[in-house]
């Protein structure tokens, strides 16, 4: 039986990826996302990753689904082996951090770090309780921004950091088990989240913003998973691992 990997926002840029980069190394895929199975890009997604993958509807603030969720996994898969913690939501308003309205804070918080977090605790429960020889891990996919200041989306920040934090936790707690955790930080990636500020970051990379020179890619970070999942950086259990082009590294 193929490996499991679970991929939160897996149907689209970075989570599909991952995605894809993982069916290539011979897991199945559960895709989870609060889209409908018929939304285009869920059935376009499934399309491309063939027969390896299932698509279940999830909505990350739904906390009490959270069980139902695994359940389906498991009935159609089996057990996961690797949860890919990748789904996330922008501010939902770019501006002053004086005028961040509640609800748009706790809509952040709540699908960024809330529902990222239940998600992994009843995964790791999971993995606990059962034997298996096979590699076992959790990803969180964070951002620069959980170290990178940007105030005209400061609960964006915050949420990155406390994942930052969640992530660092759950490693500490795993390491026992033998269940790798590992917070990768992606930068500046061309996706649909990034659409609408496209030419405004493509100046700033022209200009020296990343030393690579480039937009990241999905497969950028896909690439980067496919080590950590597979057990191959096992005792670099809790590494924090920046994906980004050598955009977060200080410089005179």
């Amino acid at each position: 039986m193929k490996p499991v990997a679970l991929i939160t926002g897996g149907q689209q840029g970075i989570g599909l990826g991952i995605a894809e980069a993982l069916v290539e190394a011979g897991f199945s895929v559960a895709l989870a996302s609060r889209s409908t199975p018929d939304d285009a890009g869920v059935v376009s997604a499934l399309q491309r990753l063939g027969a390896d993958a299932r698509y279940y509807c999830h909505d990350l603030r739904e906390i009490e689904n959270v069980p139902a969720l695994l359940d389906s996994v498991e009935a159609d898969l089996g057990a996961v082996d690797c949860l890919v913690s990748n789904a996330g939501v922008p501010a939902k308003v770019r501006g002053d951090m004086l005028d961040i309205a509640p609800e748009n804070f706790d809509f952040v918080l709540d699908v960024n770090l809330r529902g990222a977090f239940f998600l992994a605790q009843e995964t790791a429960k999971r993995m606990a309780a059962r034997e298996t020889g096979t590699y076992r891990s959790i990803v969180f996919v964070t951002s620069v921004s959980a170290a990178m200041v940007s105030i005209e989306r400061a609960e964006y920040c915050i949420s990155k950091a406390g994942a930052a934090m969640m992530a660092e936790l759950f490693a500490v707690r795993l390491a026992p088990l033998g269940i790798g955790v590992f917070e990768l930080r992606p930068g500046i990636i061309e996706t649909g989240m990034t659409a609408g500020v496209k030419d405004k970051y493509t100046a700033r990379i022209e200009g020296g913003l990343v030393p690579a020179g480039r937009w990241g890619q999905p497969s950028d970070i896909g690439s980067v998973v496919v080590p950590l999942a597979t057990g191959q950086m096992a005792f670099a259990n809790g590494a924090v691992i920046p994906v980004d082009g050598g955009l977060s590294i200080s410089r005179l």
